[in-house]
């Protein structure tokens, strides 16, 4: 699908994305077009299936377990099926990204402390096939622009 957007849509998704509650008067005062312009920018998009819905955002501090980590893992290519199978299992398991670079993979890891997060990263880094894991604690996110 081509998405065919401009800056102003952009502008637009960005602000959604921070607010999506935010009256449709302020976006338009903020992007510098008219409040008809954005009704109908903002419905294009929903109709192009651009924007897809709407959602509640939970307060991260009381949602959000105390710890997350990012962990890139070098994996042996013949184990890879393995590997993520296990991980598929694992429910402290949040994201798995096959990706490009140094390393294989990145996930990223929700635990209720460092001892959970040590644990997990010594059953991963144990698994037949990880030649190594890189890992990096989350400490804030200083911008957020998931649904949830």
């Amino acid at each position: 699908m081509k998405l065919n957007l401009d800056d102003i849509d952009n502008k637009i998704l960005a602000l959604l994305m921070d607010d999506a509650r935010m009256p449709i008067s302020t976006i338009a005062k903020r992007v510098s077009i008219a409040r008809t312009t954005a009704i109908a920018r903002i419905g294009g998009m929903e109709k192009r299936g651009i924007i897809a819905g709407y959602g509640l955002r939970l307060n991260q501090e009381l949602y959000q377990p105390a710890v997350r980590a990012y962990v890139g893992i070098s994996a042996d290519p013949r184990n890879s099926a393995a590997l993520v199978n296990m991980l598929q299992k694992m429910p402290e398991v949040e994201t798995l990204c096959a990706v490009s670079g140094t390393v294989d993979y990145m996930l990223t890891l929700r635990c209720q402390s460092t001892g959970e997060l040590d644990r997990l990263l010594d059953r991963i880094g144990t698994t037949e096939g990880v030649r190594q894991t890189a890992t990096s604690i989350i400490l804030t996110k200083r911008i957020d622009r998931s649904p949830i």
